[in-house]
This record gives C-alpha cells, sequence and structure tokens, in this order.
C-alpha cells in the first residue's frame, strides 16, 4: 500500500527478492499538470508494468473494496506513504500489516518527517518499521536504523537517501516476520518521561513563510528543509511599497565580517551588487540567496536572477 515515488523501491525489492506481491493498493487516478491530463501514482506505474493487481479504493471502509481486498488471502500488508488505514483493513492479514516511517519514532510522528526534521536543525534521523494499530504511529516497533543528517542537506536530499534505505529495511522487516523472528518494542520504552516527542505534522502553506527576525540559523534549516517541495517563501518589496513573492530553494550562511557589519543590516533588509549576489537580514546575522523562484517563473540561480530582475539596497523582504 502506497502512492509517491517514495514508497517504490519498497515495493521493487520485495518484487526482486522473489516475494509474490498479489496486489498493490494506491490512491485513486488524479488530474496533474497544466492540461490536467489523468495521471497514474509512481507506484502504480511500477504495478502495471510488473502486472500486478491495482485497487484505488476511494473508501477503505466500503464493503465493496474491503471484500475484494480479502479475497487476495494476503498473509501480509505492507504500507509505505499511503493513508491511515482503518481496523477492519490493518487487521486483514494473518501476520499483520506494518508501516516504513521516514523516523526514528516515536520521534516525528505525522506526515512530514523528513521536512520536520531538518526544519528543527536535527543532527541524526532514521527509518522505523512498526505493526500498525488505530493511532497514527504509535504501533510495535519491529526495527528502526539511525541516519546521520548533513549540515546542507535538503529535504529532497534526505527524501532520496531514506527512499534507499527504507527499501532496505522492509526487506528485512519481510524476512524476519516471515521467520517468525519479530521483537517489537512499544514506542514508551524508547522515549522515556524526560524526551521530549516532537511531532511532524502535515505542512501547511503558513509554516513555510520565513520569518527574518529569527536566528540566521533557523531560517537556513527552514528553507533546506522545504526544498525543492513546497518551498519557502517571503515576498521582495521595492521602495514603492510594490511587492514580489519568491521561493527561495537553497541559501548560505554568511559570515558577519567587517565589510558586512558596517551596513548594519537589520532583519529582512536587503543587500546586493545587483550581479552576484543577495544578502538578507535575519534576527542574528545574514543569509545569502543562492537559489530563487520568482513566482510564475522557473527557479534559477542568484546571478541568473539578478541579471534579469534589478534589485537595489533599498529594497526589503516582508517581515
Amino acid at each position: 500500500m502506497g502512492t509517491p515515488e517514495f514508497a517504490v523501491p519498497s515495493l521493487e525489492i520485495l518484487v526482486e527478492n522473489g516475494y509474490q506481491v498479489v496486489a498493490v493498493i494506491t490512491a485513486p487516478d488524479k488530474p496533474a499538470g497544466r492540461g490536467r491530463k489523468i495521471t497514474h501514482s509512481p507506484v502504480k506505474k511500477y504495478a502495471l508494468e510488473k502486472q500486478i493487481p491495482v485497487l484505488q479504493p476511494i473508501n477503505l471502509k466500503a464493503t465493496e473494496f474491503t471484500k475484494e481486498l480479502k479475497s487476495y488471502h494476503a498473509d501480509l500488508q505492507v504500507v509505505v506513504a499511503f493513508r491511515m488505514l482503518p481496523e477492519i483493513v490493518w487487521k486483514m492479514p494473518s501476520r499483520g500489516t506494518f508501516n516504513l516511517h521516514a523516523s526514528l519514532l516515536p520521534q516525528y510522528r505525522g506526515a512530514a518527517p523528513i521536512n520536520w526534521a531538518i526544519i528543527n536543525g536535527e543532527t541524526e534521523t532514521g527509518i522505523t518499521t512498526f505493526f500498525i494499530d488505530e493511532k497514527i504511529d504509535t504501533g510495535r516497533i519491529i526495527l528502526r536504523e539511525k541516519v546521520e543528517l548533513g549540515k546542507f542537506e535538503t529535504a529532497g536530499e534526505l527524501h532520496d537517501r531514506l527512499m534507499v534505505k527504507g527499501s532496505v529495511l522492509v526487506l528485512i522487516t519481510v524476512k524476519a516476520i516471515e521467520e517468525d523472528q519479530v521483537q517489537t518494542k512499544l514506542q514508551k520504552i524508547l522515549a522515556p518521561h524526560e524526551i521530549k516527542i516532537k511531532s511532524a505534522p502535515k505542512i501547511f502553506k503558513e509554516d513555510t513563510r520565513i520569518d527574518w527576525e529569527k536566528p540566521k540559523q533557523d531560517v537556513f534549516n527552514l528553507i533546506r528543509g522545504l526544498s525543492p517541495y513546497p518551498g519557502a517563501y517571503t515576498k521582495l518589496i521595492d521602495p514603492g511599497n510594490e511587492s514580489w513573492v519568491i521561493k527561495i530553494f537553497k541559501s548560505e550562511l554568511v559570515d558577519n565580517g567587517q565589510d558586512i557589519k558596517k551596513h548594519r543590516i537589520v532583519p529582512g533588509a536587503v543587500l546586493t551588487d545587483q550581479k552576484t549576489y543577495l544578502y538578507i537580514g535575519c534576527g542574528d546575522g545574514i543569509i545569502g540567496v543562492k537559489e530563487i523562484q520568482l513566482e510564475g517563473k522557473r527557479r534559477m540561480n542568484i546571478a541568473e536572477f539578478l541579471r534579469g530582475f534589478t534589485i537595489t539596497s533599498e529594497w526589503n523582504v516582508e517581515n
């Protein structure tokens, strides 16, 4: 059970290792792109290539769907980046239903663990397999694997790493279940009372707005934690108070040397040579913008952007 690209390697590794995948459950087809052409999910595309039956229920509790699902007599259900399952579904297989989650549970339960781990400045994260129960991401842990986080790593880069590592953990988990070698752990054992549990809720537009009053490290983490999707945004404002929405996909921490200090850049202030750099003031220093996208335009590096969009140091960003 899965929908996006993140789930494909986990399906692929099971097929390639000889497991009989009797069916794939994925999201219904939906229109995408400018032409609003109906498209298949990445998981469905792979399943069709391998001639695996595909189910695309709108309602996971519908009698028609649950009857069809039961007809496959699956021993085990594997969930990677899918919806919350009703009890009638996750309790169906004799060996249970397990989920791959992109964090070290119980930390970062929720829809966006990759993004929030980076936004919060973590130095490590990981992957976890666990048996699904009636709540979200709370079931008994099967296996966990720690992953070091790079100082400059983006959400996209971490996504791709965990996608591959996660597929291997899925395979190991399936083998362990098959051989009755699983010894699960309660999540509360892995999270003593003195440890704060951080959540990873779905990211909404208000979460992606840059607050330039915050320390530069926090701004830097927000930008890389939302790159390439959905992107951290702000508004560029000219001296006449006209504004443009921009997304920043890549930035750098600028050293507060004497040449920078003399400009006394306050939060939201802009400093540029109109050719090679665009600096923006934060609560305790400066961020250098490296990759940017003007609303309705393509993503570009800062030098290319400045060639086609004239900005002076009288400009600022919305704060």
